[in-house]
């Protein structure tokens, strides 16, 4: 009898297309076919002639928040409600990779393109998830240069968070509306009065303004949907101009290869045209229109105020540039207004385990980078782990997830090393200066740190805290860690009785290991915070060297800060005597800053006993033993090669 339901719901499916949406809706525990429902509901949704909507009926907007505080969730609701995606679908649906799946954050943005029916008249609108950590905030000020407004989710139990002022202020600096929203209305230790005050202290958004949603019972989010009508205005753009696009997202794909992601600013763009890259000036064939509604949907033309993905044959990350402006070919227009490229502010060595796997590392990487472009890439190389590069990302996280997609996505296995920052060093010497044609070299390789007789200054980097907030009971522990960090206090603010809102002004090599660890585990959670580049300050930094029985190993130097040398010094002595192998003659570990030793440990030789054959009472014959043998090993101590294995190099490197 089960088996015969199934057959009539399959026929069903075949025959009235709409029927499975009502079956999809009502029926969610019965399995369905290999068919996607989702996959039949949107190519209904796609109207057919998608590229003459009028463009005061787009709206194109993003969902901006701290962590967790229920974007992900919300677009989930407002992709159901719109028909885009059926009921239980599965959580987040936008977050397709498998690190946001592990990880349960957002950490690339997505698109999906809904149509919305408002006042009998349907409206288009293009939604971008974007992510919450401060890691990839490039991706949230790259997706707003697609925008005209955006929807501001806070938390209605933790509050304003750290990124959520970070965010409020790069929309505030493109001048897009802002529909402040508050999530989580439906848990019970909620309180929404205390945040709306929250949001007109702090940004002076007007309370009664503020909608009260649940993205996870769907409460209001119609009214979220018609505020974004209502208050985001239409994109300014031009159908009559001649074609032009910003390129503001892509990514590898093995059969089409680099897939742009395009907000058209000016004109109409059919397949089959020619277009050319204003950055490369290489012409392209457009082979292929895609609206992704969420999933990709065919169309043969795009107008001026939509977004759409673009498949021409480009190959790899040289071609395709993020904030690039592509044209009609031999058409001359003004390049788009882009975004500002944030610096990388960690930067680590990925090398293969095995060398014979350099080149596919290396086409992982080019494709990774294509999807993410805020990595920068430079070629490097190690006597102990061969040739490599040397990443630059956003912060720790940033280079972790980026890492682990190498893993998951291209199978690789790469060896990374510890993350460091990159340090200016003011040189003195006047033959030095003359023969690199400059008196300041940036450096974040250790082994390449000068002699400091040659070095006139230091300078590191310092970023600014944006914003440490957090319950007022914590401010005690989070200064100690501050100051304990070099940190230096700005201000102070108190949000209200409860929180306050602190600005520091730390170094960056102080943040980017254990910092944000530290934050969350004194504060059982509360506390977030956020950072910016405040540029390169006077320091005093040393080279931190490891010898094995004197002779130095510039694998494992490092560049440390005067006052944290003999901490990191026996860290390092230590983990190393674990790590090397115990060998035929004893090998002193010490950790060295300009000659002077810092902390020592030692691994005893392998133990021989030359007298065990020996028996009576030649005492002679066995002292004259004992006497070659201890020569012996002085010889090897004095002559010897200490042979560290691969495997160490990779453990002490590796974060």
């Amino acid at each position: 009898m089960y088996r015969k339901l199934i057959y009539l719901h399959f026929k069903m499916r075949v025959l009235y297309p709409s029927y499975s949406v009502y079956f999809q809706l009502h029926m969610p525990n019965v399995r369905q076919s290999s068919t996607s429902t989702a996959a039949i509901y949107t190519e209904k949704r796609v109207p057919a002639n998608f590229s003459e909507i009028p463009i005061d009926r787009i709206r194109n907007f993003s969902i901006i928040a701290h962590v967790d505080h229920g974007k992900s969730t919300l677009a989930d609701r407002i992709l159901e409600l719109t028909g885009a995606i059926p009921r239980n679908s599965g959580a987040q649906f936008l977050d397709s990779l498998q690190v946001e799946r592990e990880r349960g954050i957002t950490v690339k943005a997505q698109t999906a393109s809904i149509i919305h029916t408002y006042k009998n008249q349907q409206y288009l609108l293009n939604l971008i998830d974007t992510p919450g950590h401060v890691d990839f905030s490039n991706e949230v000020s790259r997706s707003l240069a697609a925008c005209d407004g955006v929807v501001m989710l806070v938390d209605a139990c933790h509050g304003v968070q750290a990124q959520t002022v970070a965010n409020y202020q790069l929309a505030k600096m493109r001048n897009l509306a802002i529909i402040p929203v508050l999530n989580k209305i439906d848990i019970k230790h909620a309180n929404p009065d205390r945040v709306r005050k929250d949001l007109h202290s702090l940004f002076g958004i007007d309370p009664n303004t503020v909608l009260k949603v649940s993205a996870k019972m769907g409460v209001n989010i119609t009214t979220v949907l018609d505020s974004v009508i209502e208050k985001i205005p239409p994109p300014l753009v031009d159908r009559s101009s001649p074609f032009r696009a910003l390129i503001f997202d892509s990514w590898f794909d093995k059969y089409r290869g680099a897939l742009n992601l395009i907000y058209i600013l000016n004109g109409t763009l059919k397949v089959g045209q020619e277009i050319q890259s204003m950055a490369t000036k290489k012409s392209y064939s457009v082979k292929g229109i895609t609206i992704l509604c969420p999933n990709e949907s065919q169309v043969e033309s795009i107008s001026a105020g939509q977004v759409g993905l673009l498949a021409c044959n480009m190959r790899n990350s040289k071609e395709s540039i993020i904030g690039d402006t592509i044209h009609r070919k031999n058409e001359n227009v003004i390049p788009a207004v882009s975004f500002k490229r944030q610096q990388p502010m960690v930067y680590a060595g990925v090398y293969p385990a095995d060398q014979s796997k350099h080149l596919a590392l290396r086409s992982a990487i080019e494709k990774l980078v294509l999807n993410d472009s805020a990595v920068t890439v430079k070629v490097d190389s190690s006597p102990a782990l061969g040739q490599g590069w040397r990443l630059g990302f956003l912060g720790l996280l940033h280079m972790e997830v980026f890492c682990q997609r190498l893993e998951q996505e291209y199978g690789a296995d790469p060896v990374i090393t510890a993350p460091s920052v990159t340090y200016r060093i003011v040189f003195k010497n006047p033959k030095i200066i003359k023969q690199m044609g400059k008196d300041t070299l940036e450096l974040s390789n250790a082994a390449l740190f000068p002699e400091p007789f040659n070095v006139k200054e230091y300078y590191e980097p310092l970023v600014k805290v944006g914003t440490i907030i957090t319950p007022t009971e914590y401010m005690g522990q989070i200064i100690s860690l501050c100051v304990d960090r070099r940190g230096i206090q700005e201000s102070s603010i108190n949000i209200d009785d409860e929180r306050i809102l602190m600005k520091y002004i730390l170094p960056l090599s102080e943040i980017i290991l254990d910092f944000n660890d530290h934050l969350k585990s004194i504060s059982s959670g509360y506390a977030s915070f956020n950072y910016e580049d405040y540029g390169y300050h006077l320091t005093n930094i040393v080279r931190l060297d490891i010898h094995l029985n004197g002779r130095p190993v510039e694998e494992l130097c490092r560049i440390v800060h005067v006052s944290k040398a003999s901490t990191i010094a026996r860290e390092m002595v230590t983990k190393l005597q674990e790590l090397i192998p115990r060998q035929m003659v004893q090998i002193a570990i010490q950790a060295c800053v300009g000659g002077k030793v810092l902390a020592r440990e030692t691994i005893k030789a392998y133990r021989k006993d030359v007298t065990a054959k020996l028996y009576g009472g030649d005492v002679t014959r066995r002292m004259k033993l004992l006497k070659q043998q201890a020569e012996g090993k002085k010889k090897m101590r004095m002559f010897a090669n200490i042979r560290v294995p691969h495997e160490t190099f990779i453990n002490v490197l590796k974060r």
